[in-house]
């Protein structure tokens, strides 16, 4: 499914991509906003989801990624370069270990610290099964993290392929490409123009 919106929008996207198996899908996201986004993409990866998609793949749908892994990179690509230089991130997957963070101010990573340094909108698309998301240690995360002023899209329920247990699941999901593309829409603060 396409975004039936084909009016393109500007602005300059953080996207943090976390530990989960579900980061493989990240590259379907980035190319259904090529459709009409005309910004700036960037990929801001921590450790576990490099592993699971390395980054130099990433970088064939991103205009940059980011990982923190090389040392002589620090000075220019570290969270208050990331948070000054952007204007909206969304965090996809959100691992329930991210959401817990970040609901505690804990800063163990580049991408936590960009999210505790921003002052742009922060929108989280929680991955992970049925069973954790139900968790009321997780659903108090969700709630902290919407008091904070932070958005998180509650994940549909639909059939996907759990690595775990190596079949098809009724699970939490992250919306569809062409429906990540509409809240990047809706989420992208006002006033970037379009690039020509």
């Amino acid at each position: 499914m396409t975004s039936t919106n084909t009016a393109t929008f500007g602005g300059r996207l953080l996207i943090g991509a976390t530990g989960s198996a579900a980061v493989a899908t990240l590259p379907a996201y980035v190319n259904a906003l090529r459709a009409t986004f005309t910004g700036t993409v960037t990929v801001l990866m921590t450790h576990t989801a490099a592993t699971f998609l390395p980054p130099h793949t990433t970088r064939l749908f991103a205009d940059r990624v980011v990982t923190g892994a090389a040392p002589d990179d620090w000075a220019q690509e570290n969270h208050a370069t990331l948070a000054a230089e952007h204007d909206l991130m969304a965090v996809l997957p959100a691992t329930a270990n991210t959401l817990s963070a970040v609901a505690s101010g804990a800063v163990p990573n580049m991408l936590t610290a960009t999210i505790s340094a921003a002052e742009f909108p922060v929108v989280f698309f929680p991955v992970m099964t049925g069973e954790m998301w139900g968790k009321p240690a997780v659903r108090r995360n969700v709630e902290q993290l919407r008091q904070d002023g932070y958005h998180v899209v509650d994940p549909q329920q639909g059939r996907r392929y759990d690595v775990g247990l190596r079949e098809f699941v009724k699970a939490p999901m992250p919306p569809a490409p062409a429906q990540f593309v509409e809240l990047m829409r809706e989420f992208m603060p006002q006033g970037r123009p379009a690039a020509a």
